[in-house]
């Protein structure tokens, strides 16, 4: 149970839009285009997938460099992680 919903609720909502909780009056877009629904904020897909391969070719680097040097190695994948953080708060 999910918010006192039952699952078999939530594929009813999911098949019948009429049931469906979030309606169009619940959804918002504010003048910077951030969406909105009952007042929550919606990730933006396409920075978040952005941001996430910036992320990942650090911690390629960041693999790669333990050839060379642990210092650097540790450094972009600690930088990675803090990418990483950042790409879940979009």
């Amino acid at each position: 149970m999910i918010n006192n919903t039952t699952e078999k609720e939530i594929l009813n909502e999911l098949y019948d839009r009429d049931l469906r909780s979030v309606k169009t009056d619940d959804i918002k877009i504010n003048a910077s285009g951030k969406i909105k629904v009952n007042n929550h904020k919606i990730p933006d897909p396409k920075l978040h997938q952005q941001i996430s391969f910036i992320k990942s070719g650090i911690r390629i680097l960041g693999y790669a460099a333990l050839w060379w040097s642990i210092d650097i190695a540790a450094i972009l994948l600690i930088l990675a992680e803090v990418v990483g953080i950042g790409e879940e708060l979009v």
